[in-house]
Parts: structure tokens; sequence; C-alpha cells
């Protein structure tokens, strides 16, 4: 697939070009480790930026070709009384130690913070977390996942298959950044998945864009209903129009969970939160502040 010989090429290409990383001194710093929480909190952290000087690739209908876009990758940090869960891993943190970014048309990754410094930052240092999930298996979504190898990790049972499939593991660069988790302890899942047990984080199996993508659902006691996206849209556009990237593996499946996604979002009356949507990621707050 296109998108996946993009991140094997810059993932090479930072490889070949950048040191391990090491963080700044202020990104060094570990707060001490914060008590269990007594009310289920959703902290969003910045996991890098990409900037796109074509989105032509974003739509097989060419609604964005030529066109330039800055989208942000996110990542979330859930927190419950029974244990914290880890949404999406982001770009590599080793890119922080690059300080142009790495390019390689149409992309260009940054990575202004590490996803591990912002979780010690937080008193959640990876081996801290008891809960790891993806929406699905792109290289901008599973960065860091080996920082989570300790952790349970959750996944849809067609998107593990999907991952560690023999043409998976022969894009060797983008395989090694999740590799770990093939050993993993797991909870699988195809249709939907109660993190907690109690209605409070729930996955929800939104096939297309992969063959096991997903979204989240966090009820939230104060700020209501939060509705995480993944990428079955990247941009507000998307969503009103209905686009679908070139690199879906099922334009059907895509619009079929499209359906089922404005049927949740109206149901719960959610907030939706387009995960790649700049406006959405400043809309909220950032670690260390956090919804509640």
């Amino acid at each position: 697939m296109r998108i996946l010989r993009f991140a094997a090429a810059a993932l090479i290409a930072l490889a070949a070009c950048s040191k391990p990383a090491v963080e700044t001194p202020k990104e060094e710093k570990t707060a001490p480790s914060e008590p269990k929480v007594d009310a289920l909190r959703l902290y969003v952290l910045d996991c890098g930026h990409i900037d796109v000087s074509d989105m032509g690739i974003f739509d097989k209908g060419g609604a964005y070709n030529g066109q330039k876009r800055s989208l942000v990758d996110t990542c979330f940090l859930i927190r419950h009384p029974s244990g914290d869960l880890v949404w999406d891993a982001g770009l590599p943190d080793a890119i922080h130690d690059a300080p142009d970014g790495v390019v390689n048309e149409p992309f260009t990754l940054t990575m202004p913070k590490t996803l591990k410094g912002q979780l010690e930052r937080l008193g959640v240092p990876p081996d801290y977390v008891e809960f790891f999930s993806i929406s699905h298996s792109h290289f901008d979504h599973l960065g860091n996942a080996n920082l989570f190898k300790n952790s349970t990790f959750i996944v849809n049972e067609k998107e593990r298959d999907y991952m560690f499939r023999p043409e998976a593991r022969a894009d060797s660069a983008a395989f090694a950044a999740y590799s770990d988790l093939e050993a993993a302890k797991k909870a699988t899942f195809t249709d939907s998945y109660d993190v907690f047990g109690d209605g409070k984080v729930i996955i929800v199996s939104m096939p297309g864009h992969t063959p096991g993508h997903s979204v989240l659902l966090v009820n939230l006691d104060h700020s209501g209903p939060i509705l995480l996206t993944g990428d079955l849209y990247h941009l507000t556009p998307a969503r009103t129009n209905r686009t679908i990237p070139t690199f879906n593996t099922s334009a059907e499946e895509t619009l079929a969970s499209m359906d089922k996604f404005e049927e949740l979002a109206k149901a719960s009356g959610a907030r939706v939160i387009i995960q790649h949507e700049a406006a959405d990621f400043d809309n909220l707050p950032h670690a260390p502040a956090y919804l509640d």
C-alpha cells in the first residue's frame, strides 16, 4: 500500500540520519508517580505533526488534489480508577532528535515532544500503563507501540491479523516499531470492547480504513461523552463529504462505518474529535490539563 511505502521510507531515512532519542533536559524530567485517580480523566497528548504537500491520496475522488494541509498526530491517556489506557502511539519519538523533521514527500514529519516524556511528566511512564490500544496499525499510530509491550494490548482481531501478516513483516522499518506487541498479553474483540467493564471507555469496530479499524467512546462525568475518530475521518470536510482515502482497504466498509459512526455520535450525544484535525486538537485542553 502506498501509504505504508511512504512510512517505510521515512523511518529508514530517520534511522540512517538520527542518533538515539535523547530528550532535552526539560523533556527528561520525571514527575513523581501520581496515585490512582478516583474518577475518569482524558489527557490529550501531542504525538507529532504531519505537513502534507499534496493531499491527493486522502480522497480517491480527487477532492484534495494539490491541497496542502498541516495535520496533528494525537494520542490520548485515559485514566480510570481501575487502570490507565493509552490510545494510539503516534509518530516515533526518535523524530524529536531530527531538528528539521523527516521528509518523504508528500509528508514532513516533526515531533516537538515525545510521548514517553509526556507520560513521565504525568507520573504515568509507559511501564505503568495497564492497557494499550490503537485505532489502527498505520505508522503514525504505532510509532512508539513497543513502549507498551508490558501492557495488555487491546486490539480488534482482524487488525491484529493485519498487523502480523507476511506483507507487514516484510516492511521491516515500520514493523520494528510495534513488533514487541506480538508477544504482549492481549485482549481481542470483533465488534466492541468495554475496557473497564463499566461502560465508561468503549472501543467500537469501524472497519474500512484498515480491516480492524476502531474508534473510542469515552463517557466522562463532567465533560460528557467524547468520541475519537481514529482515521475514519482525517479532516472536518471528510466527515461532511464522506471522502475516502486511496489507501483504505475497503471503500464499502468505510461508508458503512461512517453510517455506524454517525448513528453512535447521535445516540450518545458525543463531542466528536477528529484525531488529525488541528482545530479539534487546539480546542482541547492539553496535558497536564485534562477533561473529566
